[in-house]
């Protein structure tokens, strides 16, 4: 079971970046698949979330208009625009299964699976 990131980079304010969550080794079905990110000296924070059932969507108020999550079949894309210094940190996907609960899993310690990070820097 693997999920690996790929996307990050460094960009300018107001710039866009597009991150991918390639799923192997499991599939996405029955799961929630979930973006986390992690400023330095910062605990880990859930931004964008995605149900693979019926790709139901929510998302952080701190990027609320300006990230987009999307699944293509076994990968998850979060399209980053208009970002803002304070987005620089190390992105994370992760997967757990999905509940159906009436409320979003969004804490880290909800989730199961994680990659290994990618970093996003943006410069002032």
């Amino acid at each position: 079971v693997q999920l690996v990131e790929s996307g990050g980079g460094l960009v300018q304010a107001g710039g866009s970046l597009r991150l991918s969550c390639a799923a192997s080794g499991f599939p996405f079905d029955d799961r929630i698949i979930g973006w986390f990110r992690q400023a330095p000296g910062k605990e880990r924070e859930g931004i964008s979330f995605i149900s693979s059932a019926d790709e139901d969507t929510y998302y952080a108020d701190s990027v609320k208009g300006r990230f987009t999550i999307s699944r293509d079949n076994e990968v998850v894309n979060l399209q980053l625009n208009n970002l803002e210094p304070k987005d620089t940190g190390v992105y994370y996907c992760a997967a757990r299964p999905d509940m159906y609960s009436d409320t979003w899993p969004t804490s880290a310690n909800e989730y199961d699976y994680w990659g290994q990070g990618t970093q996003v820097t943006v410069s002032s």
